[in-house]
């Protein structure tokens, strides 16, 4: 076996090593549409939206009543997130994949976290403000 043989083989190993821990990070969290988020808003008072994008994506657009704290920021500001211990707290971020990594860090944390699915994009794309 040569070096490019061997190079192929651990690039592949990774791909796939990468692919199942993004599955398994996926169904490690709950997930809601923008109408099942828009929905538990409107009827459940132990909810939050929290934020987790970068402060000059903030600026461009949000959703009206959450929370901001960017993913990077999320373990250093957990006693910030105390407050809503006793709520779900649902991540967001442009598309989805950020607040899934929030979402999870949030579990491990001791916080009851789920995911917004497809992120702000679909959130507007559905016409929710």
């Amino acid at each position: 076996m040569d070096t490019a043989q061997i190079f192929f083989y651990v690039l592949i190993a990774l791909i796939v090593i990468y692919i199942v821990r993004k599955v398994l990070l996926y169904r490690s969290v709950k997930h809601y549409t923008p109408a099942d988020v828009a929905a538990k808003l409107k009827k459940d008072r132990n909810v939050i939206l929290l934020d987790v994008r970068t402060p000059q994506e903030r600026k461009q657009d949000y959703i009206k009543g959450s929370f901001h704290i960017p993913l990077y920021d999320i373990t250093a500001e957990q006693k910030e997130l105390l407050k809503f211990k006793d709520k779900e707290i649902i991540c967001y971020c442009r598309t989805g994949n950020r607040s899934l990594i929030a979402a999870s860090k949030l579990r491990k944390l001791g916080f009851n976290s789920a995911n917004l699915k497809g992120g702000i994009i679909f959130w507007n794309r559905a016409g929710l403000k």
